[in-house]
């Protein structure tokens, strides 16, 4: 069913993006160009507002508000574990895109859907800098999800992907999504955690409070990108490739306050807090070695941050043709 027409944010009220309309006016190499460039403007993304999460009933309510020059924005994500038995999404939602200068709400867009765009784009910003441009990527795709589809999109949008191998706890829908991939160009199969010997890119986004599989099986010559988790006690990662690897993060105080995959090191005494490489502004501000170059692997984690959202918020406003002013 495809979205009503979006009202232009006047006096009428915000307008309104719903999945279809998110997804079809920004596409995922729109996405990482949007985000390229606010990290090229500013602001430095550690003084972004924290998140906040409130635990409810049914899950847990995030709160992601952020602000820059003509915008401001804040989404308030739910995260309803018990959702998908339910035949629902496991993440809900909603972002309030406002005039910055007057708070004047500009548009609401789908929570589910921006998150989608969103999360791979940065994925994918953080690949073009840690993996060799040119060379296809042998990839090993942690999930079947949501997340895991606009990955592959994203990593596409990217890098050349040599193959894919999906792997997931459901064989229907790894075998789907493996697929999926193949209608996209891309040799795929299904397959399980020992493949990631031989990739030279893992992605991992998966609901795992556990390691997903041996980091000692990551070659020194591979990425790995982890999103799966905010919260301190889940990884998707052991300890033993966090220890070894070149370790890149969107924030270091967002990093060191929610991500498990470093956390949980960190607390058995495996790093210290200065294990971190670098950022993601440091990649796309060439502040970082180049690709490969410390011999090692490199693993880039995630948490998701307020301020992308309201990048890839506002470009998805900006492709429908509407605008800040009054």
């Amino acid at each position: 069913m495809s979205d009503p027409p979006a009202r232009t944010g006047g006096t009428d009220g915000p307008a309104w993006f719903g999945p279809a309309r998110t997804a079809g006016l920004l596409g995922p190499a729109a996405a990482v160009e949007a985000l390229a460039a606010a990290l090229r403007a500013g602001p430095d993304p550690e003084d972004c507002p924290p998140r906040t999460a409130v635990s409810v009933p049914g899950g847990e309510l995030l709160l992601m508000p952020a602000a820059r020059g003509p915008y401001a924005g804040v989404k308030i994500a739910g995260v309803a574990p018990g959702n998908p038995g339910r035949g629902l999404p496991r993440i809900t939602g909603g972002y309030l895109l406002l005039d910055g200068p007057t708070l004047r709400p500009l548009a609401l867009l789908d929570g589910p859907a921006l998150t989608a765009l969103r999360t791979p784009a940065v994925s994918a910003l953080a690949v073009r800098h840690l993996t060799p441009a040119g060379r296809p990527l042998r990839l090993v795709l942690f999930g079947s999800g949501p997340q895991a589809y606009g990955h592959l999109d994203a990593l596409l949008a990217v890098r050349p992907l040599a193959r894919a191998v999906v792997v997931a706890r459901d064989p229907a829908g790894a075998g789907e999504l493996a697929a999926y991939a193949r209608g996209l160009g891309v040799p795929a199969r299904t397959g399980g955690p020992g493949d990631v010997a031989g990739a030279d890119l893992v992605v991992c986004c998966t609901s795992a409070r556990e390691p997903l599989f041996d980091g000692g099986l990551v070659r020194a010559d591979a990425t790995v990108v982890a999103v799966g988790s905010h919260e301190p006690t889940a990884r998707e990662t052991d300890t033993g490739l966090v220890r070894r690897s070149a370790v890149y993060v969107e924030s270091r105080a967002a990093a060191l306050a929610e991500a498990g995959d470093l956390l949980i090191p960190l607390a058995q005494g495996a790093i210290g807090p200065g294990h971190i490489a670098g950022t993601l502004a440091d990649l796309v501000a060439g502040r970082a070695p180049a690709a490969g170059a410390r011999g090692c692997p490199q693993l880039f984690k995630s948490v998701g941050a307020a301020w992308e959202d309201l990048a890839v918020a506002v470009a998805v406003f900006r492709a429908a043709g509407t605008s800040s002013a009054t």
